[in-house]
């Protein structure tokens, strides 16, 4: 495919840098969010635009792979590259005869089939470059905001393109050559192979590739856990959506979110027998008690607790159907358990300041366990062990990521003369 070349400032027009110079066209009107079909991660963009008081104002584009086949094998492929040996494998199998199997193809991922949203633009670093450039004289400068490592090369390429009229923000440590980026948010935990006890658990062969390359500089800002949505607006509008459902439940109101295992916090029936136990021992101090899963969420897992819990009176499982209630859930819940797995949620609860139990923690290795150990030392959680009285609850200072990073971002913004159209 012929290669896009971008349109030159026209003849007798300032350029970008003089414009910024004089004072005009400063000012930050819009925001591309690069997302990756995942909620976990395109989540954290959208928090942090909210924080940055510019909801309604950003659009959408997704960095999306190819899925089902041996794709799920391919991930650690660069993105365009696995796009462009999917489709020769699906002509050589086209006419060779063979059976493609249902599914290779696919290249929406599972959270854009899920909730409809299949409409959402494929990004294209050069059209969203060419974008930026054609309208910045009447839009002014773009913010793009991108996370997970799959929207990497992408979001770094619109940085490269449009550099004057371009500040890029990656969620999610890169791993490699920060200054592609204005600015990196990344928990704290993202530095652990940097410490002794993760370098020891690293072959020698493999620390290049794994560390970060640079310790904490000028463009990285460090977080505890992960940024979201769950401020404080949009918990008071949860709050309200939600109070003829959860109000009248009886107090404490202990919610019970759980995840699923990954390779860093493996878990399976085990788990799910075992917080069975738990929440058995502590039902007598509690009201209700509300259990949500999530997609990664083991059929195994939840089909016992279904099965233990779903005829007691005081627990509700939400099974999927209607309006997911976990914001309401964050709003209303007096207390919460947490499974290890999931940075996103145990972030989440530890912004309200409610207590906040995690269980399987022990079963995490690597960075999880390293974030899980913060999170204790800030006094957020406590180890679930069915012994506790879920009437009584402590206090910590919450989480506050989501607005702490919207404020270096803003100073980041002023050190370049910018400024956001709040």
């Amino acid at each position: 495919m012929r290669p896009i070349r971008l349109p030159e400032l026209p003849i007798g027009r300032r350029s970008a840098a003089e414009v910024f110079e004089a004072g005009i066209y400063g000012i930050i009107k819009r925001v591309v969010v690069i997302g990756n079909g995942f909620s976990g991660a395109e989540n954290q963009c959208i928090g942090l635009v909210r924080a940055l008081g510019l909801s309604g104002c950003h659009t959408l584009y997704r960095v999306t792979r190819p899925r089902g086949g041996i794709n799920k094998w391919l991930h650690w492929l660069p993105v365009s590259l696995h796009k462009k040996l999917d489709y020769v494998m699906r002509q050589i199998c086209i006419y060779s005869g063979v059976q493609v199997e249902a599914g290779w193809s696919k290249v929406v991922p599972f959270t854009i089939e899920k909730t409809g949203l299949s409409s959402v633009i494929e990004a294209d670093a050069k059209q969203i470059a060419m974008m930026a450039r054609d309208t910045f004289e009447k839009e002014g400068p773009l913010l793009v905001i991108a996370s997970g490592r799959y929207t990497i090369s992408v979001a770094s390429s619109i940085k490269r393109l449009a550099t004057e009229i371009v500040f890029l923000v990656q969620i999610q440590h890169p791993r490699s050559r920060l200054n592609r980026f204005d600015l990196v948010i990344t928990p704290q935990h993202d530095y652990y192979p940097l410490t002794p006890h993760g370098q020891r658990q690293i072959p020698w062969f493999l620390r290049r590739w794994i560390t970060p390359r640079r310790p904490p500089d000028r463009h990285m800002v460090l977080t505890v856990g992960a940024l979201h949505l769950a401020d404080s607006a949009a918990l008071r509008s949860a709050a309200s959506v939600w109070h003829d459902e959860l109000a009248p439940l009886a107090r404490p109101l202990l919610v019970v979110n759980i995840g699923g295992p990954t390779s860093s916090c493996q878990y399976g029936a085990d788990l799910a027998k075992q917080l069975i136990a738990m929440l058995q021992n502590v039902l007598w101090s509690c009201g209700s008690v509300r259990i949500s899963f999530s997609r990664r969420t083991p059929e195994k897992v939840s089909k016992i607790l279904l099965k233990e819990f779903s005829s007691n009176p005081k627990v509700y499982i939400w099974d999927g159907e209607g309006p997911n209630p976990h914001m309401g859930h964050l709003a209303w819940a007096d207390a919460f358990v947490i499974t290890a797995d999931s940075v996103s949620m145990l972030s989440e609860a530890s912004t309200t300041g409610k207590s906040v139990y995690v269980i399987g923690a022990e079963r995490c290795t690597w960075k999880f366990a390293d974030f899980q150990k913060s999170l204790w030392k800030r006094g957020a959680v406590r180890p679930f062990t069915g012994k506790e009285d879920i009437s009584e609850s402590w206090s910590y200072p919450p989480l506050n990521d989501t607005a702490e990073a919207a404020s270096q971002v803003m100073k980041a913004l002023a050190d370049r003369g910018w400024t956001i159209d709040a």
